[in-house]
């Protein structure tokens, strides 16, 4: 891990030291540097096997595929904003790519920490850098009302798990995670109790997801935000969540976590369901994406809480797909903004017609969205799905209906942007360069490896 922190550490500086004709062609090669270094930390398929030891840092089979998503989503993040921050100031380019590296740092020391202490600083300062996207190169003036909604609800989600941290520590004097026996630790203490610190640990989680119920930041701070930032919140920080919970059950399972899987199962797979019927209502194309992210992160912890094998194995390789897939369909978004100046999907509609190539790009997309075989989504939303049937057969039809809706709303978008009568008001619309068809191949490549090979993914 330190071959990859280390970098990443130095690239921070870079921008700072680059000429200004120099900055961008030295940046993304050295993010995608960082990238290819990432892909020597896949472990072996031995479940909780800890490898890449360090001091503080190593990685296992639930770490290492976020960790690389996290280093690969960088340099195609850097990618998609050239065109918009060309016009800015160097200033202004430099501290954005700076950004875009801080929260890459963090994000790797938050999966590869083996301190618990370390993991809370590092998951808190992906905060920060993430707000300072979203209220600087946001779109509209809503951008700081969006940024203020993120950082406060993210902040006080993450308060229980600070006191949660602390109680354990006061406990066991230590918060390093392989020498943490917490079922030891707090076995003096009552079933509420356990309950209680267990509830505080999920609420920071449930809230960086987030699930049905938490989620009113993520909308706006996905309209708000500039491409890049959209990209990295859903295709990395939405994970964060996702991480968190499946190593607080893997590591420090309670007893008293199959006290509270079974509400926490139903409201999960009734937000998924209420979330893909706010879908098809949406008139706004980034707002459709972006409650969409909250339909799979629900689906995500509903596999997550079912306590199995099959639904946490599922659970991982949904983010991993859904984290390439809701990337690329925010940069399809902006790649339509770009050209007629607006996300309203009364207006965004027939590019077939102009722009034939990029429709294949739409249809990869949405296809793989709605988990039309062989595609990864497939794959972990049948272990998922599974699993919530196995758990309760009640939970059948509305598990069902929820992914029938996916369907119709991925299949919405499809339609909406390529097959209906193009608006007779627009004209110059700009062709898709090479640079961009670039980018969706870069975001798609890695959907095709894991159909060939999935090992890299599961659990």
């Amino acid at each position: 891990m330190i071959s990859i922190i280390l970098p990443t550490m130095i690239a921070t500086l870079v921008p700072w030291f680059s000429k200004p004709q120099h900055l961008w062609p030295t940046t993304i090669p050295l993010s995608a540097l960082i990238s290819f270094f990432s892909l020597f930390i896949i472990t072996p398929n031995t479940y909780s096997a800890w490898t890449n030891l360090s001091l503080l840092s190593a990685t296992d089979t639930l770490s290492s595929p976020l960790i690389i998503l996290s280093c690969w989503l960088a340099p195609i993040s850097l990618l998609a904003s050239i065109k918009s921050l060309s016009i800015q100031s160097h200033l202004n380019q430099r501290l954005f790519i700076t950004l875009i590296f801080v929260i890459l740092l963090a994000l790797l020391i938050t999966f590869s920490s083996l301190e618990l202490s370390l993991f809370y600083i590092a998951f808190e300062t992906t905060l920060l850098p993430t707000h300072t996207l979203i209220a600087r190169w946001g779109a509209q003036k809503e951008r700081l009302q969006a940024s203020i909604y993120f950082l406060f609800y993210t902040l006080a989600g993450s308060l229980p798990l600070l006191i949660a941290l602390t109680a354990l520590y006061s406990f066991s004097f230590s918060l390093a995670i392989p020498s943490i026996n917490i079922n030891t630790e707090l076995s003096h203490l009552s079933l509420p109790l356990t309950t209680l610190w267990w509830l505080f640990c999920l609420l920071a989680f449930t809230v960086k997801m987030p699930i049905y119920g938490f989620h009113l930041w993520l909308p706006k701070a996905h309209v708000e935000a500039p491409i890049a930032g959209s990209m990295i919140l859903a295709a990395i920080l939405l994970k964060l969540g996702g991480y968190g919970l499946i190593r607080t059950l893997t590591i420090f399972f309670l007893p008293s976590a199959n006290a509270v899987s079974l509400p926490l199962v139903t409201i999960c797979i009734w937000g998924a369901l209420i979330t893909s019927v706010i879908c098809l209502r949406q008139t706004d194309l980034k707002a459709l994406i972006a409650y969409s992210s909250v339909g799979h992160m629900s689906i995500v912890a509903s596999g997550i809480f079912s306590l199995t094998t099959w639904g946490i194995s599922g659970a991982l390789i949904l983010m991993i797909a859904h984290g390439l897939i809701s990337s690329a369909m925010f940069c399809l978004a902006n790649l339509l903004y770009e050209r007629n100046n607006t996300r309203t999907l009364s207006v965004t509609r027939g590019f077939k017609l102009v722009t034939p190539l990029l429709t294949l790009w739409w249809t990869i997309t949405c296809v793989s969205n709605l988990g039309l075989p062989p595609t990864p989504n497939l794959l972990g939303e049948l272990l998922i799905i599974s699993s919530i049937i196995d758990w309760n057969t009640l939970s059948f039809p509305i598990i069902t209906l929820a992914t029938v809706f996916g369907a119709v709303y991925s299949l919405l978008i499809l339609s909406n942007t390529n097959n209906s009568p193009f608006p007779h008001f627009i004209s110059n619309i700009s062709p898709i360069y090479s640079s961009e068809h670039l980018l969706l191949s870069l975001h798609l490549l890695p959907l095709l490896l894991l159909i060939f090979n999935p090992n890299p993914i599961s659990l």
